[in-house]
């Protein structure tokens, strides 16, 4: 297992694990640090929804930064695992969904939602069918390996790259 380093906040310089698995891919700490750069003033009291949670690090690192509450949806129970043991090694609590996003069925509705889904396999129906859980003024982040997908419903209001990722920022 390879260990993630918060980056900042109430538990900066922390570490968490990744799972060992090549069904999710960690976000650098760069692009890590620029996401939550975009977000910032945001992210105080948020509720957030880390999709395509993997090892939960970015509903994690909302949590560090001051959100309010965090839902992490992760598809794999051994990776969704991984999130409960990172959750416990800092003494928090969140609810993990263990589902498939293109299916996710919940009654929250979030202020921000954080979108990092794998790029062999990227579904943009399935980004889209989140933004029935966005509240009006809420922003979906989207990590993404080419340009910006039009997603309907929602304005594109910044985009950059880094490396081979490209992070999007939309707004309902």
């Amino acid at each position: 297992m390879e260990n993630i380093r918060i980056t900042s906040g109430i538990y900066r310089g922390r570490t968490i694990s990744s799972p060992n698995s090549k069904l999710t891919h960690p976000m650098g700490s760069r692009e890590k640090i620029a996401l939550f750069n975009m977000i910032s003033e945001k992210i105080p009291n948020a509720v957030v929804l880390d999709a395509y949670a993997g090892s939960g690090a970015l509903g994690i690192e909302a949590i560090s930064r001051g959100a309010k509450e965090v839902i992490f949806v992760e598809k794999s129970p051994k990776i969704a695992q991984t999130i409960r043991e990172n959750l416990n090694k800092l003494a928090l609590k969140a609810e993990i969904l263990t589902q498939d996003v293109k299916k996710l069925k919940t009654n929250h509705r979030f202020d921000i939602i954080l979108t990092d889904p794998p790029y062999d396999n990227f579904d943009q129906n399935a980004i889209s069918n989140l933004t029935e859980y966005l509240k009006d003024g809420g922003i979906l982040v989207l990590s993404h390996p080419s340009s910006a997908p039009v997603i309907n419903g929602l304005n594109l209001t910044k985009t950059h790259q880094y490396s081979k990722a490209n992070i999007t920022i939309y707004q309902k």
